[in-house]
């Protein structure tokens, strides 16, 4: 399981032997049934996650009971409540299993010890936040400026393999 998050960090970062086995001690392997939560909103998000299969979804819960997606993660990707974890505050939105899971988990305190002491690892972070902020930003603009159906039919064509894979009620163009 450490070779695929090994390759993710590489990928990232040119990270000599010493520095990525610092890296991966911080990570716990962790097994997960499919439709697991793994974070409430209200909750502090004190994990962020790494996964070697399966997959996360992050999603929030209306005021009417409705569950609107907000990110979806596969295998050899991130996902964690980006916001409740970098300001410790309670997560407005909830993190949970769509499958069953294997994980690599590392704890908000590893992670910015990490920040702190090992400079790739800093790298990986930047890098990981211009990616969420990359995602963010084209997520409004689509809500903005495209239909439910445009957004939809623009992730069938990005992402063909998540009709197969998921549940409508994930992908639902108000989800999205």
């Amino acid at each position: 399981m450490t070779e695929q998050l090994k390759y993710y960090l590489r990928a990232s970062a040119d990270i000599d032997s010493r520095q990525m086995e610092r890296i991966i001690s911080c990570f716990k392997f962790q097994t997960v049934k499919k439709n697991t939560v793994l974070l409430s909103e209200g909750e502090i998000c004190k994990e962020f996650y790494f996964i070697n299969s399966g997959c996360i979804r992050t999603y929030y819960i209306t005021s009417q009971g409705h569950e609107k997606t907000g990110y979806i993660a596969f295998k050899n990707s991130v996902a964690t409540s980006i916001s409740s974890f970098i300001s410790q505050q309670k997560s407005f939105e909830f993190v949970g299993t769509l499958e069953n899971s294997e994980l690599s988990v590392i704890s908000h305190n590893d992670f910015y010890q990490l920040v702190n002491d090992a400079p790739k690892w800093e790298k990986i972070y930047r890098t990981l936040l211009e990616t969420a902020y990359l995602f963010q930003k084209k997520k409004i603009e689509n809500l903005v400026t495209l239909s439910a159906k445009q957004r939809y039919d623009l992730l069938m064509t990005e992402n063909p393999g998540y009709i197969q894979r998921l549940s409508i009620r994930y992908l639902h163009p108000t989800s999205i």
